[in-house]
C-alpha cells in the first residue's frame, strides 16, 4: 500500500493554495465566465486581495478560530473571504446560496458565528452576529498584506455542512491538512496540469467544486474557471469550447442536461469529471460518444471529499465507481466489522483528508466509527483486482420481499426505456406493513405504463421491478443538485395515498 507523505509542520491551508501565486503572477488563476466575456483574475491579484482581506479581518477583532458564516453566490467574494479568513486562524463556513432563512437560520445556530458575510439575494439566518456585504470584502482588498497563521495542521481551518439528503445537515469540522491529503485526488483523479483550464459548473459553496474547481487548480498553479450564476446547462457547451477549457467537472443531472443538444467540437478538453452522485452508464456513453473524451467519476462525501475515482491513467472497469486514489487506506465491512466483498465502505482514522469530526458533536462523531474505521454509510462492492462500485446510501438500500435492493442497480435498469430522460427509485409504504419499489421519471411525454413495467420485467428479477410509477416535472434535488430521497419518497407515498382516497 503507498503511503502518502505527512504534511508539513507548521502549516496554513490558504499559503498551500497560494504558494505558487509569485511565481505565476501574471497567469490567470480565476476567470468567472459571462455570456460577453470573463472576469479575469491573475494569481497576484488573486493573492494580493486575499492578503489584504485577511489583514481587514483582523481589524475587527475577532477572536481566534471565531467563525465566519459565508452567505455568498459564484462572486470572487467567495474564495477571497475563504482563504483570507484561513490564513488569519478564522474559521470560514460556506453554505449553499440558495438556502431559504428557514433552512439558514438553524443551520447558524449550530454553528455560532461570530461574523456573518453575505450579498444581495442571498437569504440571511435570523442571527445576531454582526453582518458584512460582498462589497465590504472586495474593499479590504486593496489593504496591506496580512502574514499567514501557521500552526499545527491538524488544527481546525473551515466548516462545510453535509448534503442533508437523509436527515438535517451536520456541520463537518475539517484540519488545514484537508488541503494537503487532496494531492492524492489531484494524482488519482483529476490528472492536473499547471497547463490546465477546469471549468467547473457547480456552486462555489459545494465541496466538491470548492475543492476541485478552485483549490486544486490553484495548487496546481492551473486556471479556474466558474460560469456565473445565472448560466444554465445549456449554456456550457459554447462556454466550454470559448474558454478553452481542457478538463470539465460537474454533477451527473448537469451532464444528462448538457447533452439534450448538440455538443459542439471541444478539441481543447483533454477529459471530464464527474461526482455528487453515481453517474449512470447510459449518461457516460452519450458524454464520451458526443465529445471523444472520457468521464471519469469519483465518489466521496462530505467528511473525506473524493477518495475514490477513476482516472486517465486507471480507468474504472465497466460499471464500477473506480479505485482507492494511491495513499489511502480504505476498507468493505459486513454488518459485525470485518472485510467483505460486499458492505459498507470505510475510512481509515488515519487519512490526512478525514475530517476531525461533527462540530461541536463528539458523540455524534463516535457514533460514526467502528474501531479506528469510519463508516460512510454507503454499500460497494469491492472487486479482487480493488475496483469499488457504488450501491447505494446504506439506508437507501430498498427491501423488497426480504432481499435487499440497491436503487442504483434498478434505475440503471429503467434508464434505458426509451423516452426516459432521469429516473429514480425508492422504497415505500402505500399501506401500513406493505413496502413496495415505486418508481418516478421524467420524460416529455406520459411513459405507458404497461410497457414501462413489461421493460422492468424484462431487465430485472421480479423483486427488483417497480410496483408503480410517475411522472414528475423534476426530480426532487438539494441545494446541490444531488437527488433528495427522502423527498421522493414522501412525493411518491402522497401520490399513492391520494390515488387510493375515496
Amino acid at each position: 500500500m503507498e503511503i502518502w507523505p505527512p504534511c508539513p509542520a507548521p502549516f496554513n491551508l490558504a499559503a498551500h493554495v497560494l504558494a505558487r501565486a509569485e511565481t505565476l503572477a501574471d497567469k490567470p488563476a480565476l476567470e468567472i465566465l459571462h455570456p460577453d466575456g470573463a472576469e479575469i483574475w491573475s494569481y497576484a491579484r488573486l493573492r494580493r486581495a486575499v492578503l489584504g482581506c485577511g489583514t481587514g479581518l483582523l481589524a475587527l477583532g475577532l477572536p481566534k478560530n471565531a467563525r465566519v458564516l459565508m452567505r455568498l453566490g459564484n462572486t470572487t467574494a467567495f474564495p477571497i473571504l475563504y482563504l483570507a479568513a484561513i490564513a488569519v486562524g478564522l474559521v470560514p463556513v460556506p453554505t449553499s446560496a440558495a438556502l431559504t432563512e428557514a433552512e439558514i437560520t438553524p443551520m447558524a445556530a449550530a454553528i455560532a458565528p461570530a461574523l456573518i458575510v453575505g450579498q444581495a439575494g442571498v437569504a440571511l439566518p435570523d442571527h445576531p452576529a454582526p453582518l458584512l456585504t460582498d462589497g465590504d470584502i472586495l474593499a479590504m482588498a486593496s489593504l496591506p498584506p496580512c502574514g499567514y497563521d501557521m500552526g499545527d495542521p491538524n488544527r481546525l481551518a473551515y466548516v462545510v455542512f453535509t448534503s442533508g439528503t437523509s436527515g438535517r445537515p451536520l456541520p463537518v469540522a475539517h484540519a488545514h491538512r484537508a488541503i494537503w491529503a487532496r494531492g492524492m485526488m489531484r494524482a488519482g483523479w483529476q490528472g492536473l496540469r499547471d497547463s490546465d483550464r477546469l471549468l467547473h459548473a457547480g456552486a462555489f459553496n459545494w465541496t466538491y467544486t470548492l475543492g476541485c474547481g478552485l483549490l486544486d487548480p490553484w495548487v496546481a498553479g492551473a486556471t479556474a474557471l466558474i460560469p456565473d450564476a445565472a448560466t444554465k446547462p445549456a449554456d456550457l457547451p459554447a462556454l466550454l469550447a470559448r474558454h478553452r477549457a481542457t478538463i470539465f467537472a460537474a454533477a451527473p443531472g448537469v451532464f444528462r442536461q448538457m447533452l439534450r443538444a448538440q455538443m459542439p467540437p471541444l478539441p481543447a478538453l483533454r477529459h471530464a469529471l464527474s461526482a455528487g452522485e453515481a453517474l449512470p452508464d447510459a449518461t457516460r456513453a452519450a458524454w464520451e460518444d458526443a465529445t471523444q473524451t472520457l468521464v471519469h467519476q469519483a465518489f466521496g462525501l462530505s467528511e473525506c471529499s473524493t477518495f475514490v475515482s477513476g482516472s486517465t491513467a486507471l480507468p474504472a472497469p465497466h460499471g464500477a465507481t473506480g479505485y482507492p486514489q494511491a495513499g489511502r487506506r480504505i476498507a468493505v465491512l459486513d454488518d459485525a466489522g470485518q472485510p467483505a466483498a460486499t458492505g459498507i465502505l470505510a475510512i481509515h482514522r488515519s487519512d490526512p483528508g478525514l475530517m476531525l469530526g461533527y462540530l461541536d458533536a463528539p458523540d455524534q462523531t463516535a457514533a460514526r466509527f467502528h474501531g479506528d474505521w469510519f463508516l460512510t454509510g454507503d454499500q460497494v462492492a469491492i472487486a479482487p483486482d480493488g475496483a469499488i462500485t457504488y450501491l447505494g446510501r446504506h439506508d437507501d438500500l430498498m427491501n423488497a420481499g426480504g432481499y435487499r435492493v440497491s436503487p442504483i442497480e434498478v434505475e440503471a435498469a429503467l434508464a434505458r426505456f426509451a423516452g426516459v430522460q432521469e429516473v429514480a427509485v425508492t422504497e415505500v409504504e402505500p399501506t401500513a406493513g406493505t413496502r413496495i419499489i415505486a418508481c418516478a421519471y421524467v420524460a416529455a411525454h406520459p411513459i405507458d405504463q404497461t410497457a414501462f413495467a413489461a421493460h422492468a420485467a424484462q431487465n430485472l428479477a421480479r423483486y427488483k421491478q417497480p410496483r408503480t410509477f410517475l411522472r414528475l416535472d423534476a426530480l426532487p434535488r438539494n441545494a446541490n443538485n444531488k437527488l433528495n430521497r427522502r423527498a421522493l419518497r414522501a412525493i411518491l407515498e402522497h401520490a399513492l395515498h391520494s390515488t387510493e382516497s375515496p
